[in-house]
């Protein structure tokens, strides 16, 4: 079935530190949150009203057309890690630099059945203002709730664990996946994924991996997929200057 993949990148106005506009895919504020500071590189993207958003300690490539974020990306590792004891704050909000029309609204989620699904998880976040900003729907996507809270939480514990064993600087990936024509939530129609993914990149082994899962309560967590898979089923090059396996 065709599919089409939309990262989303959120970025909140909280007026506790500088964030950039949301300028289409201009990252220049954040580029140290990408493996060599690349982006990722999309086909296709006349249609889908992308604005790149930067926040603290994360960076989301926003979709207008699904309302979600195409992706956010992660720069981890043991330090930050071991410093992420910030209390979860759980006030969600819609981000004010996007567009009424091309943003998710709280309203959206009322009643839906789904879960407002972190991509860049509330327990990574180390700082008052990250942990904030991490609340922003711009960093969600309507997910089944036991996926939300078993399978995809599992998935976003043992990236950690895998972070705090790790030698440096992990770079981590997260975002929906949608079906040719999908299916929406509130009056804002906001796209509910068919599939979730979450790429995991350690430069000091130079190797990468994606978990991919599909996003229903009953889904079951299995063995991840290669880099160049996780490439052909979403169409993104999340990893530009990536040669290793």
């Amino acid at each position: 079935m065709q599919r089409l993949v939309f990262a989303f990148v959120f970025a909140v106005s909280l007026s506790l530190a500088p964030l950039a506009s949301a300028d289409q895919n201009n990252f220049e504020q954040c580029r140290q949150i990408f493996a060599n500071g690349e982006p990722p590189l999309i086909k296709q993207q006349e249609a889908r009203q992308l604005r790149a958003l930067c926040f603290t300690a994360f960076a989301v490539l926003h979709s207008g057309q699904s309302r979600t974020p195409l992706y956010v990306a992660e720069r981890l590792s043991r330090k930050t890690l071991q410093g992420a004891h910030e209390k979860r704050k759980d006030k969600f909000f819609a981000d004010a630099r996007l567009p009424r029309a091309e943003r998710a609204e709280l309203d959206d989620y009322k009643g839906s059945g789904y879960d407002r699904g972190h991509m860049a998880p509330a327990a990574d976040m180390t700082t008052p203002e990250s942990m904030a900003q991490s609340f922003s729907l711009a960093n969600m996507v309507p997910q089944a709730p036991r996926n939300n809270r078993k399978a995809w939480a599992g998935i976003e514990s043992a990236t950690r664990k895998y972070v705090i064993r790790a030698k440096g600087d992990v770079y981590v990936i997260s975002g929906p996946v949608f079906d040719a024509a999908p299916a929406t939530i509130g009056a804002n129609r906001v796209w509910v994924p068919d599939h979730l993914f979450k790429l995991v990149y350690d430069p000091s082994t130079n190797q990468a991996w994606a978990h991919w899962i599909d996003n229903q309560d009953m889904a079951k967590v299995g063995k991840p997929i290669s880099y160049p898979e996780l490439v052909k089923r979403t169409g993104i090059s999340f990893l530009p200057n990536f040669s290793g396996s």
